[in-house]
């Protein structure tokens, strides 16, 4: 079970905006030109223990117009996360560790990321 893919169809079918599991590149076949807001997902760590697997997932939430899109839309991913294991079957446990401010300096893109342990 690849739990990027379970996390990914997730957010996909309940945000409003394009989900990714890296920004993607401009221009692409794919993009003509960068939305003004999505989401990227990232596993950065993971274990096992006693069979239940553990993944620690960041979920950038960007948007190319205001510091306020970047927030609204990184509350839009809490609410859709902190359901997940009530209606994905393959999720027994969801908790936020973390949630900051993360603007990409480097890009000048208005950034947040929150960080979750999920449980399957």
């Amino acid at each position: 079970m690849l739990i990027e893919k379970i996390v990914l169809d997730h957010l996909r079918e309940n945000l409003m905006v394009p989900v990714y599991m890296e920004v993607p590149e401009i221009p692409s076949e794919s993009h003509a030109v960068m939305p003004t807001e999505f989401v990227v997902i990232d596993k950065f760590a993971g274990s096992v223990t006693n069979k239940v697997w553990s993944a620690s997932i960041a979920i950038q939430s960007y948007s190319l117009t205001s510091m306020y899109g970047a927030a609204l839309l990184n509350d839009a991913v809490h609410e859709v996360m902190d359901e997940m294991a009530d209606h994905v079957p393959e999720i027994s446990g969801c908790k936020m560790t973390a949630d900051t401010n993360f603007t990409d300096v480097r890009t000048k893109r208005y950034r947040y990321q929150c960080t979750y342990n999920i449980f399957y």
